[in-house]
Formats: structure tokens, sequence, C-alpha cells
């Protein structure tokens, strides 16, 4: 009689430790019966078609960076950087790029069709590691040179997924399905860890970064107004009630905190959860908000959740037999496999590849652990040097990466646009974005996946705390007449005759109600914002010159008024309106000149029939006062009418101060508080006229303070807050 056998109970430490890893084996595939042929197969195609858009912008825009005639052109680029690391190992380090071989616009021209090449190789499944390698060298090679035209968030994602692709995808010239190459576990782990990065550092800066929009639900209020191309159905959906947008809110954070979670610790009722959510937040970003092909790679990284028993299940709920069958069935197999079939195994690697892909894999991981901690605000500040190097070694290469979008933003939507004249600044002709929002009545179109990436850099520059010189190069390009960097514009809007300055100015949007929209037309309300920085201008012997009124400046300190005055009247001659403004005002205050009302009165004139806010403003004090015509309240009402409309702060200041005088008849204590909180709302800056205006001291608001009621004062500030 053979004795029974026993198995030894499991220690608790044993059991527990089962516990823990069993949702971590789910998540890393290592689950028996389970097969990820079919999401493989859809992320890779998915992934294609990105690189499609991605290079598609390359061949339309990437002479204009790049090329010799370009905005930041190659061979200036690399001239700079042999000078600061004479090493070749080290420049390569700094820059890991093909056009280390060549910088000529023929070459450019070559990579980027190459590029394109290799992700229609990807989308029909031609050698797709191949084509994933090609996709990412060549793109690194743009990425790591066009600098400011790379913004991080979706090139590096792009740059992180295709290399993670390369061992993901299967091997061969025409693999199929890859049913002989399923993917190895580790390696699906690494591509599911980099969605499960992408998901959850997204939801996790928004809170650590500190923006308070986030803590008190009001971020929906104003990511809308302020994304770089928001559609009709961003405007729309800007002007839904606060609860809707709580609700958003809501979403997002479900989307990249919870949803993560539960999909790896809640197995595939967890990931059906995560892959819905993520992917009703990413089409809902995509609808409203442009933000290029981020979305759609977003999207298509969401297919990492799936695996082919889940769409077998999925297309049976649905009645779909003959779909079923076919999720669960290898490309290799004649009959379908039953879905509890155990998952063929991967082909065994040689030694030495085994552990250089382990290597590799867990390389990646333990960086990808350093932009987590990051996110989630754990490292020490500053980085200790000896975590720092490495970190600071790999960045160039942008495969692992930090995804913070939206940490924080703006509340203000804030822009530059290029402005030339040919008669020497009587009138202005602006140089119109494809795609950026400009004139008042205008809204993006639906243009993602396709990134506007010149678009996006100028507006992205423009936002930036520190002034840009991206910005003034285009202005110089413009000025110069550079038909590839002219042709980044809609159209040219000097064919008669070639501009002879350029100036480049701020200007602040926000959306109209829907009542105004319906009445007008328009979409925005545009308020001047000042010159982003001095205007170019052509020399008489053609050469590209800045109006600089520095030297005006410098004259008058040492009291050399007739220099001043020379400078500021040659300026003023080609067109630098800033130097009509200064003479104007230094006749009408006598600084340093003899006092001439009439020559201010008639600078301001000029100047305000050129469309100048701030001379309009400056013509309604002459009226008001007597400057250099008769007093003429009326009039002096009407141009600070007109320039408190085009949202000039100083104007909403002085029609404030008429009521707060009781100059105006008659009086309106109500009207002029709402005045005086616009004007207030709009002083942004530190320049002397935001100033003025915040500081108040002709005491404008203590006088209509004084004499109103509460609930009249309840009345002027929802009125000055709701009014656009």
């Amino acid at each position: 009689m053979t004795s029974p056998s026993f198995t030894a109970p499991a220690s608790p430490a044993a059991a527990l430790f089962r516990r823990v890893a069993a949702p971590w084996r789910d998540f890393a595939g290592l689950n028996s019966g389970a097969t990820y042929l079919w999401p493989r197969w859809l992320v890779l195609r998915a992934v294609g078609v990105v690189f499609l858009f991605v290079f598609s912008g390359i061949i339309a825009q990437g002479e204009a960076f790049l090329g010799p005639r370009g905005i930041v052109p190659l061979g200036e680029f690399f001239t700079q950087l042999r000078e600061m690391f004479p090493g070749a190992v080290d420049a390569f380090i700094a820059a890991p790029t093909l056009f280390w071989l060549n910088t000529s616009a023929a070459f450019i021209a070559v990579l980027a069709w190459a590029g394109l090449f290799a992700a229609l190789a990807l989308i029909f499944n031609l050698a797709p590691r191949l084509a994933l390698f090609a996709c990412w060298l060549i793109f690194l090679s743009f990425a790591a040179t066009w600098r400011i035209f790379s913004p991080a968030q979706l090139d590096n994602l792009m740059l992180e997924v295709a290399l993670l692709c390369v061992p993901f995808a299967p091997a061969g010239l025409r693999p199929g399905l890859g049913a002989h190459a399923p993917p190895r576990p580790l390696v699906l782990f690494m591509v599911r860890w980099l969605l499960f990065r992408v998901m959850f550092e997204s939801g996790l800066v928004k809170l650590v970064a500190g923006d308070p929009h986030w803590r008190d639900f009001s971020a929906m209020e104003v990511t809308y107004e302020t994304s770089p191309f928001p559609t009709i159905l961003g405007y729309w959906d800007f002007h839904l009630p606060r609860a809707y947008h709580v609700c958003e809110i809501l979403l997002t954070f479900a989307a990249e905190l919870v949803a993560p979670v539960l999909a790896i610790f809640a197995g595939r009722r967890g990931r059906w959860f995560a892959f819905f959510t993520w992917s009703a937040l990413q089409i809902g970003i995509q609808l409203t908000s442009n933000f290029g092909w981020l979305n759609l790679a977003s999207l298509g990284l969401g297919l990492l959740l799936l695996d082919d028993q889940m769409l077998a299940a999925a297309a049976a709920r649905l009645r779909l037999a003959a779909l079923a069958a076919r999720f669960i069935a290898p490309a290799a197999s004649p009959a379908p496999a039953s879905p509890s079939a155990p998952a063929a195994s991967p082909a065994p690697l040689i030694l030495w590849r085994r552990r250089a892909l382990t290597f590799a894999l867990w390389t990646h991981f333990a960086f990808a652990g350093f932009f987590l901690c990051k996110a989630a605000g754990l490292l020490p500040n500053p980085v200790p040097g000896w975590l720092a190097a490495p970190v600071k070694f790999i960045s160039e290469f942008r495969s692992v990466n930090e995804y913070s979008l939206y940490a924080a933003f703006d509340p203000v939507r804030y822009h530059v646009e290029f402005e030339g004249s040919n008669d020497a600044g009587r009138t202005w002709r602006t140089y119109d974005y494809r795609f950026l929002p400009q004139h008042p009545d205008q809204i993006a179109p639906f243009i993602a996946p396709w990134f506007a990436r010149f678009d996006a850099t100028i507006q992205i520059a423009a936002w930036s705390g520190r002034k840009s010189r991206v910005i003034p190069v285009v202005a110089s390009h413009l000025l110069a007449r550079n038909r590839v960097v002219m042709d980044l514009f809609r159209a040219d809007p000097f064919p008669d005759r070639p501009p002879t300055i350029i100036r480049m100015r701020g200007y602040r949007l926000s959306f109209t109600s829907l009542e105004t929209q319906r009445r007008t037309g328009d979409y925005w309300h545009k308020e001047p914002a000042g010159d982003y920085l001095p205007a170019l201008y052509l020399t008489p012997r053609g050469e590209i010159a800045e109006c600089d009124l520095a030297p005006v400046d410098a004259a008058l300190q040492r009291r050399d008024i007739g220099t001043a005055l020379a400078l500021l009247e040659q300026q003023f001659a080609v067109g630098n309106v800033d130097a009509g403004l200064r003479l104007a005002d230094l006749y009408a205050r006598g600084l340093g000149v003899a006092r001439d009302p009439a020559r201010a009165f008639a600078l301001f004139t000029d100047l305000a029939a050129r469309g100048e806010v701030s001379a309009a403003h400056n013509l309604g004090t002459c009226y008001e006062y007597g400057v250099g015509v008769a007093p003429d309240l009326s009039r002096a009402l009407d141009l600070y009418r007109n320039a408190a409309d085009r949202g000039y702060a100083l104007s909403l200041y002085s029609l404030a101060g008429l009521h707060a005088q009781e100059k105006i008849t008659p009086r309106d204590d109500l009207a002029g508080l709402v005045h005086l909180l616009r004007a207030t709302a709009r002083a942004q800056g530190d320049d002397p006229v935001a100033r003025y205006v915040r500081e108040d001291r002709a005491g404008h608001q203590r006088r209509l303070l004084d004499r109103m009621s509460p609930a009249d004062i309840a009345t002027a500030r929802q009125r000055a807050a709701a009014r656009r």
C-alpha cells in the first residue's frame, strides 16, 4: 500500500507575496491563457499612423526650420556645438543626430522622406522592428536639432514609444500577427509601464505642481480658452455650466489617477475601466483642443490594456461570433484556439541577446522610476550629482521622459502677431497664421492629429516668461522676404510692395459670450498688450536694424535734447510708432523741450489714425484737458470708449475717473466702478500704465465706494466679471 503524498502548506509570508504579486504578474502578461497578438497589431498600426503625421509635417516645414535659409539653420547649430564641445563624443551626446553627416536642404528632405516610408512600412507591417528603429532614429535626428520647435511632450512621447516598441514588435519581414513571436512578458510589462506613467504622471503633477485651478475645480474654465488651437466644440464647452466642468475634472482624475491603479490591481475589469475612461478623456481633448497627435498616440497606447481574450469576449457580447473566434485564433493556427488554451511562449534568445535586452529594459525602467519620483515630488532638491549625471547623459536621446502636460498653465491667452508696413508705419498689415486663432471671428479648425508645429511654437514662445529670440528671427526673415519662412504663414500680405518695417505686437484674447457670438459672429475679444520686442526695419542700405530707443534715453540723461529729438524723428520716419508716442509726450509735457501742445495734438492725431490705441487714449486726454485743442468732453468720451472697447486699461480707468469726479451727468457710480474693476483686471505686468492703474493714486475707487450701497457694489463686481 502506497503512502499518500502531502504538500507542505505555504508560509503566510509566501502566500502574501503571491497575493501581492498576482496583479503585477497579470499586468506583465505572465498569466496563462492570455495572448496579446491583436492588441499589439493594433498598437503598432496606430504608432505607424502617428509617425505618418509626424514626418508629413517635417516634409512640409523641415527646410523652413533647419535649412540653410531656415529659422534655426543646422550649419549655425553645429558651429556653436563644436565651440561648446570640442570632443566629438561629447558633441554627439549633446546632439545625437544623423545631421552630423550632412546639413544640406537635400539631406533634410531625404531623412524626412525616409521617415515617411518607414512609417508606411510600419502601417503595412513590413519589417516592423526595422521600421520602428528607423522612425526612432530619424525623428530623434530632427528633435535633437531643431530645439525650440520640439515641444517636449509630443516629440518625447513618440521617441519613447518607438524605442520600446522595437522589441515589442514581431520579428520578420512580413510577420502578420506574429503568432510565432508573441511579446515577451518583460517587454509587454515595459510598454504597459510606459502607458501607466503617461496616465499616472499626468494626473499626479496636476496635484503636486500646486496650480490652484486644479484644486478649486476651475481648470476647465480656462483650459479651453488657453489651449493652442481651441475648436468650436472647445468654445461651446467653455460656456457649459460649472457643474459640467467639475465632472470633466473628475473624469480627468479618474482616467489619470484611478484608472492606472485599477489597471494594475483590478485585473481585466480594472483594465476595461481604464481603457474606457482613458479613451473618453483623449477623445474629448482631441475634439476640443487640437493637441496634435498626442491624443491619438495616447488612444493607441490605451490598447495595450487589452488582450486577445478581452477583445474576443467583447465581440461575443456584441454577438460577433466570427470576430470573437478570430481574436483568439493565432494567425498560424488553422482552427480557432480555445480561450483557455495556454499562450504560446516566445522563442528563446541567445544568452547574450537575452541579457542585453534584459539589461536595456531594466535600465530604462530605472530612469523611468526617476522621472516618476520627480513627478511625485519625492526627489531632493537639488538632485545629487551621482543621480543627475546619468539622467543628463541620456536626456538628449529623449527616450525616457517625464509626462506633465498641463501641470500648470497661464490663465490668460496671450499671443504675438507679425505686422508689417510699407508706408513708414501709416498702415499695418498682419501676417496670418495658418491655424492659430488670430482674428475675433476666427476659431481653429479640427486639425488634430496634424500638429501645426510652427504656429504652436510661436504660441508657446509668447507664453514663456522670458522673451524668445525666435520671434525676432522670424520677423527678420519676413523683412528679408525669405520665401521658405513666408510660406509658413497663410499668405503674403504684401503682394504689391515689400514691407520696410516689421513689428511684433502682443495681444490678449478671451472668449466672447454666446450671446455676443450670435450677435456679432466673434469668438474672441482681442485686446492690445503692447510690443513683444522692438520692431525691425530696413535701413537705406538694405540692412536689417532694430528700432532701439536706448540712445534716445542716453541723450536725454545727458541733457542732449537736440540729439534725442533727432533720433526720435528719425525712428518715427521709418515707422517706429513708439518714437512718435515719445515725441508727442515730450511736446505735451514740455520735458526738456519747449512745451508745444499743438505739435503734441497733431502727433497723437496722426498716430490714432494709424490705429494706435494708446494714441487714441492720449488724444482723448487732449480733448478732456484742452491740450492743443479746445476742451470737448463729448469727444474725449468717444475716444476713451473706443480705446476701452479695445481693452486699453488706461482708458477704462479714465472713464471710471470721469464718473468718480462727477464730470459725466447724470452721475453713474455703478458704471464707474465697473470700468474701474475692468481696468484693474487688465492692468497686467509691471509697465508704467499697469502700475498707475493698480495704484489708483487719484483715489477713484475710494470716491466711488464711499457713495455706493453694498448691493450696488456687488452688482458692479458681477457685471465686471461677466463683461465679455
